[in-house]
């Protein structure tokens, strides 16, 4: 567990011995059909995992480079005009969600297990049924670093998670502990996974009121509490920017004076949480046909 941690080269070393993966992946299976997902070993395994799946799509060997980004690559370039933000530009953004990852294996060995929907699975079984604050963030946090990116991978991930796995519930369940850096986890995949155009509306009818409830109703002092805030109005921010529905949604669960109250920083240092609160208002008042609703 603490070698995993040793950074980019050290995890490379140990993504590649062979049958490791694969032996913490087996112990975690006959953890969870034992029911016993809150022993110690089942904690490092998790940590283990979470910390190898780190900057996983950077890091991928080469070989998987070609056969997972080959597709993308190809819808780039021909984009002949991709707008003046590059291969960032939306278009490009959305072509790129919806290429598929090649077909799961059905028997993954070493790293190829990392992505796949097996493990995914494991994640939201410990999640919903592990009572060790370690072990339920480390699993949040395994998914988090699957789903950061932007390639085909995170999004296939993203969608085996919310459409495939329905792990949306176990993840809300999260959003109400009292570890703060388990929400803030949570949150802070949610934040991932709704940069997912198509997964949107799912993620605002499962989701957005709970997010809401868990806004503070000021600016938050502590600095965890002020990044989970932060998160918080960046996924409602993304739930909310091309959807006047999520907007509303938003609207009837009492959000914005929270919003609004947040974005007001009185201190010297305009924090992170107002920052992000004051971008979700601004793109809240994009939606035109709700402007009397707001003054309500």
């Amino acid at each position: 567990r603490n070698m995993s941690s040793a950074g980019p080269e050290g995890r490379k070393k140990m993504r590649e011995c062979d049958g490791l993966i694969d032996s913490l992946v087996y112990y975690i299976q006959g953890a969870i059909a034992d029911h016993e997902p809150n022993d110690k070993a089942t904690e490092n395994c998790v940590c283990i995992l979470h910390n190898l799946s780190y900057q996983l799509e950077i890091e991928l060997p080469e070989s998987y480079v070609q056969s997972i980004y080959m597709q993308r690559r190809n819808i780039s370039s021909n984009d002949k005009t991709p707008g003046c933000f590059g291969t960032r530009s939306r278009k490009v953004k959305e072509k790129q969600q919806d290429t598929p990852l090649p077909e799961e294996k059905s028997n993954p060995r070493g790293v190829e297990s990392l992505w796949h929907s097996t493990l995914i699975r494991i994640y939201l079984s410990l999640i919903a049924k592990s009572t060790r604050n370690y072990t339920q963030e480390a699993s949040l946090g395994a998914l988090q670093n699957l789903t950061a990116g932007t390639g085909p991978m995170p999004f296939a991930v993203a969608r085996t998670v919310v459409q495939k796995a329905n792990g949306l519930p176990s993840i809300r369940t999260m959003l109400h502990v009292s570890h703060p850096t388990v929400k803030k986890t949570a949150v802070s995949l949610l934040r991932n996974l709704s940069r997912n155009t198509s997964l949107q509306s799912d993620i605002a009818r499962e989701v957005l009121p709970d997010l809401v409830s868990i806004l503070p109703e000021s600016v938050p002092a502590s600095d965890i509490v002020c990044e989970t805030t932060a998160s918080i109005c960046y996924t409602l921010f993304n739930l909310t920017q091309n959807s006047s529905h999520n907007a509303r949604l938003l609207l009837s669960a009492d959000g914005l004076p929270k919003i609004i109250t947040i974005s007001m920083n009185d201190s010297n240092t305009f924090s992170k949480a107002s920052r992000a609160a004051s971008v979700l208002l601004y793109s809240l008042w994009s939606h035109t046909d709700l402007h009397s609703a707001y003054k309500k």
